[in-house]
């Protein structure tokens, strides 16, 4: 009699049998019993008992196969992912708090304590624990929404004290406050787990990186290093220095990740700027950037075929908005490229419609022809649903 054609793991890796080779096993084992001569067509009662038992089977081995994928942080999913990562330190992030970055202005000495301040909107920001306006005069800290979720609030719109204290001048955000996220996704938590492992690293900048992915609240992170003798020509970075964009978490946090890990003497570059003291009580600036959202908006018109509904158009337009929001920092788009989320990349609606033209704006105006988008090395392009505009021949 064959061999049971069940899951295996040997030294070269996962084997696991098909459907079909278990249907093949059971159907030659029943007709070793009663005889060749057996019907056992998928229409007759032995046939489908044959197909029951194969299915058991495959399902079966399936169990093996995806305890087997829950080892690794490339393959498992859900809890299994979340048990995995705590190699690396890591945990799923939950549901987290938006964030902004206020500039304070005050007399210096002057303290607040769980202070509170407020938008045009009236929604709340709670400042940290203790904020102290240094000689300086001026100070800047994260604040944090006082409601999960993706609160917004446009830059020069959190200007009001609602914690009234003496010595507190003005507050106001340069930049646009970071939403908050859902929990985190197996995507995203793999896309983390895979920039940790540059932790121990023997490359600075890939082991700052890494640190500071893993910090609460930090959603993208992305680092450039100028280690020649004269200014970059493009980004502007000093010689010998770096200059990270980090989207989330805590300025204070970041800085002071960044003073650790930095290299001695190399200076850093950014228009966030924090004043640290080392083990010695001398203080030193630390810079980095917040990255700069450019809103993209698309102009596709499509011949629509049959089967073609308001249902498609949706999918259409949420598919170029995530592909959009998942460029990353500093990554231009490739207007060729953006066919792919734009069919629908192999979704069966992506057949009921044919692109005749596409082309994408980061201001709004039509461009005369389709071509790439230019991004700045601290910007990163956004898009939503809405800025996708389809002209509909039938």
């Amino acid at each position: 009699m064959a061999e049971v054609p069940v899951a295996t793991v040997d030294a070269t890796g996962l084997h696991l049998p098909t459907y079909d080779e278990g249907l093949t096993y059971f159907q030659a084992s029943f007709r070793s019993i009663y005889g060749e001569d057996v019907n056992l067509e998928p229409s007759t009662q032995d046939g489908q008992f044959m197909a029951l038992l194969a299915t058991a089977l495959k399902d079966a081995n399936d169990s093996v196969a995806a305890a087997y994928n829950a080892f690794s942080p490339s393959t498992a999913q859900g809890v299994g992912l979340s048990s995995v990562v705590k190699i690396n330190g890591l945990v799923r992030k939950a549901p987290s708090y938006s964030t902004v970055d206020l500039r304070i202005v005050g007399q210096a000495g002057a303290s607040l304590s769980n202070g509170v301040v407020s938008d045009e909107q009236s929604q709340r920001w709670n400042l940290p624990d203790l904020v102290t306006i240094p000689l300086s005069g001026e100070i800047t800290v994260t604040a944090i929404a006082a409601d999960v979720g993706a609160r917004l609030a446009k830059a020069g719109t959190v200007t009001l004290f609602a914690t009234i204290q003496a010595g507190f001048q003005s507050v106001t955000n340069p930049l646009d406050a970071i939403p908050g996220q859902a929990v985190e996704q197996d995507p995203e938590l793999k896309a983390r787990q895979t920039a940790s492992t540059a932790l121990p690293s023997q490359m600075m900048l890939e082991g700052l990186m890494g640190a500071l992915v893993a910090l609460p609240g930090v959603e993208r992170v992305r680092g450039y290093e100028n280690d020649t003798s004269v200014p970059d020509a493009e980004t502007g970075i000093p010689a010998h220095a770096i200059s990270v964009v980090v989207e989330g978490g805590d300025t204070a946090t970041i800085a002071a990740l960044v003073a650790r890990k930095k290299a001695p003497g190399v200076g850093t570059y950014g228009n966030v700027v924090t004043t640290m003291a080392d083990a010695y009580g001398i203080p030193h600036s630390i810079a980095f950037f917040r990255p700069i959202p450019v809103q993209v908006a698309f102009y596709l018109t499509v011949r629509a075929f049959r089967g073609y509904t308001s249902d498609v158009d949706v999918l259409v337009r949420q598919a170029l908005s995530d592909w959009t929001n998942g460029l990353g920092i500093g990554n231009r788009l490739i207007i060729t490229r953006a066919y792919l989320p734009a069919n629908l990349n192999g979704d069966i609606a992506g057949s009921t419609y044919e692109i005749l033209s596409m082309s994408a704006s980061r201001d709004g105006v039509p461009p005369e022809a389709p071509s790439d988008i230019e991004v700045g090395f601290n910007e990163v392009l956004v898009s939503v649903p809405s800025d996708v505009r389809i002209t509909v021949i039938v």
